[in-house]
């Protein structure tokens, strides 16, 4: 990851930790206003990801979101994780709570993701992820535009 990119992507995660800090109850999140989980369904690929204690994917993650029969959001994800000190490639699903904070649906996307809910609606285990739809991360406009913010 260049210089340029690594700055960009430490500055939204500083933003939306900020955001964050303000209030700890998930509900109170700002998300995509207006979300089309049709146009977000597909391939994601993350280039950062914020307070992955216990994130069982290391890097090279990968995620495919498709929508189930019923109507649901469905995530399988992919990456590296090591397994007894060996490193190895393995697909994980699971039903962690999570938002979409902001996407333009054709390039990027920042989401947040609770394990563990606590009783007061603090997340106790949680985790962001910026992911891009490109695996050689965001094209350079989309990088201007959003250091322009």
């Amino acid at each position: 990851m260049n210089f340029h990119m690594l700055a960009l992507v430490v500055v939204l995660l500083v933003g939306l930790e900020q955001s964050w800090a303000a209030s700890c109850v998930v509900d109170s999140f700002t998300v995509k206003e207006d979300f089309d989980p049709k146009r977000y369904a597909g391939k994601w690929y993350a280039l950062q990801k914020k307070d992955p204690e216990g994130l069982f994917l290391q890097d090279n993650i990968s995620a495919e979101y498709t929508i189930g029969d019923d109507g649901s959001m469905v995530a399988s994800s992919k990456g590296r994780v090591t397994l007894f000190g060996h490193r190895d490639t393995s697909i994980t699903t699971n039903s962690d709570n999570y938002w979409v904070i902001d996407t333009d649906y054709d390039n990027y996307a920042i989401t947040y993701a609770c394990r563990t809910l606590k009783d007061d609606g603090s997340c106790e285990d949680g985790y962001s992820l910026i992911f891009s739809r490109n695996p050689r991360g965001l094209p350079p406009t989309i990088q201007r535009s959003i250091r322009a913010c």
